[in-house]
């Protein structure tokens, strides 16, 4: 298999359809093998049908069905477990990232690059409270991030076999794909893009999912916030002690004060409040630490289709099968052998 193109989907029955003819006529032109592996975040409409009544058509369509929804990062983290392909490109199924520019991502790929991610260079349909709040997510997540993350791209991206191999060794659950694509490194280029508005249907990332997203991407890369927040203790620790000694420096020299509620009262709750933004930022630590610490899987599969299944084991497996066969023949003559003496 030349290329795999790896589509997330998660109730696009509306665009469902016209992502497979677009990507159809894209892969077609380059006349070599390929595979579009649709994975089903769970969907509740009809999207797993009309998916399923396209693989029984085209044999190059596979999908991954999800137990239940997962979330993004897990599907694309999933089509990269069952690709093939030399070549690995994500995008998603909405049709703002463009299939047609995987023409040019191959064509970067065949100079020699590693991984080819699309560069958004403008944004259409889209408010300008979203582009604002974009722009600001992946400018302050490259400041506070230990690697660099390029600015203004998505997962809309190709990526080299040995890429995808280096993805599949890490096994952490909250992910962040394209900061875990910055991470493991390799040849890296980009290609300018419009991108569109959606072809059809609604946005999958509300307000709440797009600011757990930015969490997960800001704690997974970064060290930062847990500093910042020594910083800050330290900060109103030292002013505090200041406000003490002018206090103290009060008293003994028998300056007249003014006694007042509101002040402690004032003072109290600030206190507090940073000590609540500390226990939060360390919370979201821990929190994290316990999801990994659990060592559940990413992902359950509730059904594959068209994908080939291995019918013989590889002989490093056979060997050792054949080993523990040996093993329990033998055990089973001892204890007959024991049982006659009896």
């Amino acid at each position: 298999m030349k290329y795999s193109i790896i589509v997330p989907v998660y109730n696009e029955e509306e665009v469902v359809l016209e992502c497979y003819r677009r990507l159809t006529e894209v892969m077609q032109q380059t006349g070599e093998t390929y595979e579009l592996i649709f994975v089903n975040d769970g969907s509740r409409d009809q999207t797993a049908a009309m998916i399923t009544q396209l693989c029984n058509t085209d044999s190059s369509v596979k999908m991954i069905d999800f137990s239940r929804n997962f979330g993004h990062q897990i599907a694309i983290t999933a089509g990269m477990d069952s690709a093939s392909g030399e070549a690995i490109v994500v995008i998603d199924a909405d049709l703002q990232d463009p299939p047609e520019l995987i023409l040019q991502m191959i064509e970067k790929w065949k100079e020699g690059y590693d991984v080819v991610y699309a560069t958004r260079a403008e944004r259409k349909g889209e408010t300008g409270f979203k582009k604002w709040s974009a722009a600001l997510f992946y400018r302050t997540l490259n400041k506070l991030s230990d690697i660099d993350i390029p600015l203004d791209t998505g997962d809309f991206r190709l990526i080299d076999r040995k890429v995808c191999e280096a993805m599949k060794s890490l096994k952490e659950s909250n992910r962040f794909v394209r900061g875990l694509v910055s991470w493991v490194g390799f040849r890296q280029t980009s290609i300018a893009y419009v991108r569109e508005e959606r072809f059809a249907g609604e946005t999958k990332y509300p307000l709440k999912k797009m600011l757990r997203f930015a969490s997960d991407a800001l704690i997974a890369f970064s060290l930062k916030p847990l500093r910042l927040a020594s910083v800050l203790g330290s900060f109103v620790s030292l002013f505090s002690f200041i406000f003490l000694l002018f206090v103290v420096g009060q008293k003994l020299m028998n300056f007249s004060t003014t006694p007042g509620w509101a002040s402690i009262i004032a003072c109290i709750l600030f206190l507090n409040g940073i000590m609540l933004v500390i226990l939060g930022v360390l919370g979201e630590y821990v929190g994290r630490i316990y999801d990994e610490v659990k060592g559940r899987p990413l992902y359950l599969v509730q059904e594959k289709r068209n994908f080939v299944q291995q019918q013989q084991q590889p002989l490093h497996d056979q060997h050792i099968v054949t080993e523990q066969r040996a093993v329990n023949d033998q055990r089973q003559m001892n204890q007959e052998q024991r049982y006659v003496g009896f």
